[in-house]
């Protein structure tokens, strides 16, 4: 039997937004670095921001600002703060992937569906907006205040949609930043779509799609 839930919950920004962090890095550093090495300065980079979120709440231009400037440092580059605010300045005017719109817009009708983003309050409606699909509710780590992967952050979710792990389908394409957790808290309808930021792990238990062109299949639609 196909599961049909309550709400259909979604890691916004790699999952349905094309985050690119990592062609920010390019620009500002790939000249200077050469192919190579931006390589390992890309990796660094996200690895930095998944540290930084894991701590206490701090607004996401600090979260971009320590990650830079740690990986900076741990590659020998001169640490810019103007770099790091560019960056940060350009998170929202990043769209969809292009098979987002169509998939979502598939399911909206019949099942709510719900972003649950490592975003700013400020920021994240202009994302929101290009997804060409209605979002029912949208959670932010500011809101929460805590980031994924932390507990926290899935749990305020919960309490103000006012259901359980039970009632949701969580959708990401991170096992790092949601599957994992999803898993600890018991959310045991998962899809990863496979977007090629990590390798699988079906340990955790998901159904793969290769892009969200695929998602409405899996809850009957």
């Amino acid at each position: 039997m196909t599961f049909r839930p309550k709400f259909i919950t979604f890691d916004c920004h790699g999952t349905m937004i094309l985050f690119d962090m990592a062609g920010a890095a390019r620009d500002f550093y790939g000249e200077a670095l050469g192919t190579e090495m931006i390589e390992v300065f890309i990796r660094d980079f996200s690895a930095y921001r998944l540290d930084e979120v894991l701590g206490a709440w701090k607004p996401y231009a600090e979260v971009v600002h320590n990650a830079l400037e740690r990986t900076c440092k741990r590659n020998g580059v001169a640490f810019d703060p103007e770099i790091a605010q560019k960056i940060y300045e350009r998170v929202p005017t990043w769209g969809p992937h292009a098979d987002v719109p169509a998939g979502l817009a598939k399911i909206a009708p019949h099942i709510p569906l719900v972003a649950l983003t490592n975003s700013m309050n400020s920021q994240i409606p202009h994302n929101i907006a290009k997804l060409g699909a209605p979002i029912a509710h949208v959670f932010t780590a500011e809101s929460a205040q805590a980031y994924k992967p932390q507990m926290r952050a899935f749990e305020y979710m919960f309490d103000e949609l006012g259901c359980g792990p039970e009632n949701v389908l969580h959708v990401s394409s991170s096992f790092r930043y949601d599957l994992m957790t999803a898993h600890d808290l018991g959310i045991k309808n998962k899809v990863w779509v496979n977007r090629g930021h990590e390798p699988a792990n079906p340990f955790y238990g998901y159904t793969e799609i290769k892009d969200i062109s695929g998602l409405p299949g899996v809850v009957g639609l």
